[in-house]
């Protein structure tokens, strides 16, 4: 069995409502370029926490940070179709 790294993670936080919004479009471009993607709490981690703060959401795309509190569409699938 294969299993699929995801290019793209998302780092969120419950009740975040910029959170909801970025999942949206990282879910949205992922489908429609077959990507995978991985959602993370930074709840979960004390690391994560003073790594991003209140800058959340933060994407990464391919191991390098992307965006934070915002997700662009267009600049989301371009990076991911270079």
């Amino acid at each position: 069995m294969s299993t699929v790294a995801a290019r793209v993670t998302l780092y969120t936080r419950p009740g975040c409502h910029l959170c909801e919004a970025a999942r949206e479009v990282v879910e949205r471009v992922c489908t429609d370029l077959g990507e995978a993607y991985a959602e993370v709490s930074i709840d979960t981690d004390p690391d994560l926490q003073r790594r991003f703060g209140e800058e959340i959401p933060v994407t990464f795309v391919d191991g390098r940070q992307h965006d934070f509190w915002r997700v662009s569409e267009s600049r989301l699938r371009a990076a991911l179709v270079d």
